[in-house]
Order: structure tokens, then sequence, then C-alpha cells
């Protein structure tokens, strides 16, 4: 069947948000008196956002008696530079202007909050035909919630859609959603489980353009 809506994922498939979630962790380091982290360090967190980059840096996850306050403390702080050096992958913006001209529908499914999610987007100068944020269902990825609701939004059928992340828990979500999906191999990954190869994903690109070959 051919593909009538892409819908993306946003940290690390999208958007290079990785240098602007590692400043704002190393300001919340300073402010607790340790020493600032390389940015390289934790990109490979940053697509699972303040759980990922609270984990990298502080080897803390939810339920640790510490890890609400530093949750909320750094998530002020990226609210103050949430989109400052994050940028489009190289080759997403050509994506989309192809995708525009075949009247393809893209949107992006994120668990990111929304009000993150919208200020990167009108930063980026995109406009999508839907945006559903980790507050916009009572779920997050991967649950397939998020995806749903965002065919849903676009009045299509899931089977219609084609899902594309960079973490297991996109492949996850896409399949418990019967929406066909696809991973990329430029993105962060996480680092907990074995890589895109092993995820049961329709296909893997390496280059955002690499998905025309799987309309």
């Amino acid at each position: 069947m051919p593909v009538q809506a892409v819908l993306f994922d946003l940290d690390g498939t999208f958007a290079d948000t990785a240098a602007d979630l590692a400043a704002a962790m190393n300001r919340l380091r300073e402010e607790q008196g340790l020493e600032p982290l390389p940015v390289e360090r934790m990109r490979p967190f940053a697509s699972a956002g303040a759980r990922g980059m609270i984990a990298a840096s502080f080897g803390l996850k939810p339920g640790h008696a510490e890890y609400e306050a530093l949750r909320t403390a750094f998530l002020e702080l990226y609210e103050e530079r949430t989109c400052v050096d994050t940028k489009l992958f190289p080759g997403v913006a050509d994506l989309l202007d192809e995708l525009e001209g075949r009247r393809i529908a893209w949107g992006i499914v994120t668990n990111k909050a929304l009000r993150f999610t919208e200020r990167i987007l009108e930063t980026l100068e995109v406009e999508p035909a839907c945006v559903v944020g980790g507050d916009s269902t009572p779920h997050l990825k991967p649950h397939p919630a998020p995806l749903l609701a965002a065919a849903e939004k676009l009045r299509l059928a899931p089977a219609d859609c084609i899902y594309v992340g960079d973490d297991l828990r996109d492949i996850q979500a896409a399949r418990a959603a019967r929406m066909r999906c696809v991973a990329v191999q430029y993105g962060y990954h996480g680092t907990d489980n074995p890589g895109p190869a092993s995820w049961n994903a329709d296909a893997l690109i390496d280059h955002p353009l690499e998905l025309l070959e799987h309309l």
C-alpha cells in the first residue's frame, strides 16, 4: 500500500537536539559542583530526554530519592535554551520538500513535552501536519497511543502511515500500532539495546533521503 503520511520521532531522528540537552545538563552539574561532561558522552542518551540525561550524568533512574528534584531542575534549565544549537539533521529539509512535492503528509510524534516540541519546530521553521508530544496522550512510546493519535489527527488508518525513529521504543510503538516503521542509523540509539539492526524494523536508513526508497 502506498504511504500517505510519514511520522517522525523528534530527538535523534528529525532534529539534532543533543547539544542543547547537554548544555542544560552541564549547567545543572555546575550548580551541583561537578565538572561538565563532553557532549559526545551524553549524546547516546539524548533520545530518552531528561531520564536519559540524568542517567548519563548522575547514574540515577526514576524512583531514586533524588531523581525528581534533578529532573525538575534540568527541565527548567532546558527551557532556557531549548533551541539554541538544535538543528535539523542533514538531509531532513530536502526530504520534507520531496514529501510535500509528492503530497505526502508528515508529522512529529515524540515523548518530549509539547512546550519544548512546539518551540523547536517553530524555531526550525517547519510546519508539520500534526504534532503529538509526550503530554498529548496518557501513554508514552513504546505504547502505541501517540502514533494512533497522530493517525487520527491526519484522518488516516495506521497502515497508511510509516513511522521513522532512532530508538527501540519507536519501533515497538509502531509495531503495536500496526504501522510500518523505519529505523535510522544516524541517531542516538540509547545504550541499553544492541542497536537498530536488531529492532525488527521494516527498513534501516543511514541518511534521511534514503527514506524515499521505502515509500
